[in-house]
């Protein structure tokens, strides 16, 4: 160590206001030589570790330096010789119960965060607050795009290319070609109307060219088209608000976490991106349809796990989604002492793989069809009463939500277990265009980005808890969605989103195994 580091070194424990005294001094310098690439790093590391210490003297002796290097080599060398200890802090798994509801206000062009209690069961308000939240969402996402952004000094509007958005409201009297947005119902057999927050318009949509997706009620669109005499708009074309990037989405939010994996300063994100890209053994299994009453899935399931209990690096995370029986767990469902036992004879599986059992993490999604307060969402996790067996067997396995989301370093997961595909056709009310895809798959994808929620489905179809419609948001737009769809194993990059279905492991023996960093699907099969 030459003479500047040390001069460095005093300088630096003086400005936080400490003494060095000589062998306290050579043994900085000995802890600075493990670490010759990033000295100042592991200086500012050194000085923080110190500051939490309760020293009773602003002299440093050897000894009091001594006991925070050696816990700090100890730690380094802990995370090289065993990486999957280093993974448990780079992941964070997020029940949708703790994610933060932040509302929209238009006046001040802010998200503000709701804070008080939330019940789960909200008054009549909350019902109208759910869908005026969703629209005021995907308005001020659209109010920044280029094409719909109003331009600063009054020109012409076609002139400039850009397409304001005219309130509903503003459309009578008006016969020139307009643009509206707002969600579509169907409030009489074979009529659409166009509602948005200050009034409805029936719309003609029989000329109409859409774009990809599914048109189901409670959808909010974008028209184009004129107001005819009879009081109807004649809509040329429609489709869905564009997507905006996530990084446009970041900075509008200024500091706010939407996501709930905790607000990270510019550092902190770099120091977690570095990380990430080093990552390249991390790999999740996801697997959805686990019918424990099963005997060919389970001896299926071995077979995965003896698989992946032999590979060279152990994946770091298995993700298990519902449903766990075969037969809803409705009110004729009368074996939850017998489900229970099979949760502990998978703990049993499970704990038979050791290598497994230690450096793997076991995440738990409840399905539709699975023990719950009711069909509604977000769900809650499993009960207790079914997991305690497992979890005697598998202490550090995860209970969760659906959806539930995963911040790994920094990227941003969500997983969400619900039959969507064959719900959505159901409840569509145009059939898709197949101008630019034929894949239903890909419909599905374009949906859920457009509308910025896992399920824009009507309420009578699929009920939300509507004080926590919050937790279906996708804004900003995440890194990965996966879709546990029992239609079949699918995957699609989508505008950069990594989108992508396990299938059903009970039905066709599918699962998919997942590389976050560098955002790989491999669809596997047995």
């Amino acid at each position: 160590m030459g003479v500047g580091t040390r001069k460095k070194v005093q300088r630096r424990f003086k400005i936080r206001g400490y003494t060095l005294k000589v062998d306290a001094l050579e043994e900085v310098l000995s802890f600075l030589s493990h670490f010759e690439d990033a000295e100042d790093e592991a200086l500012d590391l050194l000085l923080d570790e110190i500051e939490k210490e309760s020293l009773k003297s602003s002299i440093l002796d050897k000894d009091s330096v001594h006991r925070v290097v050696s816990l700090l080599l100890e730690a380094d060398a802990a995370v090289e010789v065993n990486p999957s200890t280093s993974n448990r802090s780079a992941l964070r798994i997020i029940d949708a119960f703790v994610i933060p509801k932040f509302c929209y206000d238009p006046i001040k062009k802010i998200f503000y965060e709701h804070t008080g209690k939330l019940p789960i069961h909200g008054n009549a308000s909350a019902k109208a607050a759910l869908y005026r939240d969703r629209y005021q969402l995907l308005l001020q996402r659209i109010s920044r795009h280029q094409h719909f952004s109003k331009p600063a000094f009054d020109t012409d509007m076609m002139e400039s290319g850009s397409c304001e958005i005219s309130p509903v409201q503003s459309l009578i009297g008006h016969m020139g070609r307009k643009w509206i947005m707002g969600v579509i119902s169907q409030l009489e057999d074979g009529h659409f109307y166009l509602e948005d927050l200050t009034a409805s318009v029936e719309v003609n949509l029989s000329n109409a060219k859409i774009t990809s997706g599914f048109f189901v009620e409670n959808t909010i669109i974008v028209a184009e088209g004129v107001m005819v005499p009879e009081g109807v708009f004649q809509v040329n074309t429609c489709g869905f608000p564009p997507l905006e990037d996530r990084d446009d989405s970041l900075s509008s939010l200024v500091g706010h976490d939407l996501f709930g994996g905790g607000v990270l300063s510019a550092e902190e994100t770099l120091r977690l991106a570095e990380l990430e890209k080093k990552a390249v053994n991390d790999m999740f299994v996801i697997l959805s349809d686990i019918w424990l009453d099963n005997e060919e899935t389970m001896k299926n399931l071995a077979t995965v796990l003896d698989g992946y209990e032999n590979v060279e690096v152990v994946p770091s995370l298995f993700v298990l989604m519902g449903n766990f029986c075969s037969h809803p767990c409705n009110l004729a469902f009368h074996s939850f002492s017998r489900l229970r036992l099979q949760f502990g004879k998978l703990g049993e599986m499970i704990a038979a793989h050791p290598r497994l059992k230690e450096h793997s993490r076991f995440l738990f999604i409840p399905g539709p069809d699975d023990v719950g307060p009711s069909t509604v969402l977000p769900r809650c996790a499993l009960p207790k009463y079914l997991t305690e067996e497992l979890q005697k067997h598998v202490p550090s396995a995860i209970f969760t939500s659906n959806p539930c989301r995963i911040k790994f370093y920094t990227q941003e997961i969500v997983f969400f277990r619900q039959d969507l595909l064959y719900r959505m056709r159901r409840s569509c009310l145009i059939p898709p265009s197949t101008e630019e895809t034929n894949d239903l798959f890909e419909h599905l994808v374009a949906t859920i980005t457009h509308q910025s929620h896992l399920c824009p489905l009507p309420i009578t179809v699929q009920p939300i808890i509507w004080n926590y419609d919050h937790c279906l948001q996708l804004y900003p737009a995440p890194h990965t969605i996966v879709i546990g769809d029992s239609s079949g194993q699918k995957a699609f990059k989508y505008t950069g989103i990594t989108c992508f279905s396990p299938g059903s492991f009970s039905n066709d023996s599918t699962f998919v195994a997942y590389r976050p960093c560098t955002q790989e699907v491999e669809l596997s099969a047995l």
